[in-house]
């Protein structure tokens, strides 16, 4: 098989080497003169379509998950009783899963990470009672299952409710769009995709968890990704595959109690993704210490080094942990002979709102 490079223009050549990243989103073209575009979320080839999200059950009967391989984006968020939620992007026509699931109930963290990606299309399986006139005047299309037929939100039937809907989104993006239903086309929300940083530190695995949740993930030199396990089982998908992305961002926050609650009496936190803070960026088998900010709710978050420079993310799938609870990163024994609470690289920040 003959291969297929990519050329750009020497200015855009001249200009990524220059900023030491790609410019995602932008249209290339191959040796046959096609016009050749890749998606600004994770820089694969492919195209910016209508960014859906979907919320996730993570508790685990909802294990295996279904689709989320395909996401170009994961959120991990912490929801009652100490226990996490999934919010998941999707924006790549090409990569759109058939199903996608288990899907559940909002929570008023998903309004504030959704507002940077513009009018998303929302869905999810409801919400409580005092939080739906907050969903229905956000900047977001509500593509929930009480509003869509069972064709389109439909039930496992060799799983157990309430983590047995599965969504069908190319039929509820073509219903959305029959119905004159206004949903963005992906943009960047702050990250660029380019080399990775520079004074990173060889780590070997990393474990991060909320009240009644944990995750670790560790590097594969084979696959050039994190490998997830859940509760302290690899952490595989419904397909068979393990889940996990070349990038892992372990964004500290802080989560706080809201004025929410779910019907048994339990206060929802609320994960503040605006502000600034200490997060930390593993890929390439290293980990750096960087910093977030984001000024809006509708603003993008930065994401820099301590200098100020941009903090680059791999080529790929992204998953973002929200927690307050520090990483353990277990180095190589060349470096270290114990785990460490982190690599010590500059000072924390504080999150919270500006």
């Amino acid at each position: 098989m003959k291969k297929v490079f990519v050329f750009l223009s020497s200015a855009a050549v001249l200009a990524a080497s220059l900023a030491g990243c790609t410019s995602i989103g932008s249209v290339v073209k191959n040796v046959s003169g096609k016009n050749s575009s890749v998606n600004v979320l994770t820089g694969l080839p492919g195209s910016n379509g209508e960014v859906l999200a979907v919320k996730i059950d993570d508790t685990p009967p909802a294990h295996p998950q279904i689709g989320l391989e395909k996401a170009d984006v994961v959120y991990i968020e912490q929801v009652e009783g100490g226990l996490t939620r999934l919010a998941t992007i999707f924006s790549n026509p090409e990569s759109l899963p058939e199903l996608i699931g288990p899907v559940r109930s909002a929570r008023i963290s998903d309004i504030e990470i959704l507002a940077q990606y513009g009018r998303v299309g929302f869905a999810f399986s409801g919400a409580q009672t005092k939080l739906f006139p907050v969903i229905n005047s956000a900047n977001l299309e509500n593509l929930g299952a009480e509003r869509e037929p069972p064709s389109i939100y439909s039930r496992d039937l060799t799983r157990i409710a309430p983590t047995n809907m599965i969504l069908h989104p190319a039929q509820l993006l073509e219903k959305a769009k029959s119905e004159g239903k206004s949903i963005d086309v992906a943009k960047s929300v702050g990250w660029k995709i380019g080399d990775k940083p520079k004074g990173g530190k060889a780590v070997d695995a990393v474990s991060f968890k909320w009240p009644a949740s944990r995750y670790s993930a560790t590097w594969s030199t084979a696959e050039k990704r994190w490998l997830l396990s859940y509760l302290g089982a690899p952490d595989m998908s419904a397909s068979g595959i393990q889940l996990g992305s070349p990038t892992l961002i372990i964004q500290m926050v802080s989560i706080t109690p809201s004025e929410y609650h779910d019907k048994v009496g339990g206060v929802t936190p609320f994960s503040n993704t605006v502000g600034s803070g200490k997060a930390y960026l593993l890929r390439d088998g290293e980990v750096s210490t960087i910093y977030w900010n984001r000024q809006t709710a509708e603003s993008a978050t930065s994401w820099t080094l301590k200098d100020g420079s941009s903090a680059n993310f791999a080529q790929g799938q992204i998953w973002i942990a929200l927690t307050d609870n520090e990483p353990v990163f277990t180095y190589p024994v060349s470096n270290s002979t114990a785990p460490s609470a982190s690599p010590s690289q500059g000072s924390p920040k504080k999150s919270g709102k500006n």
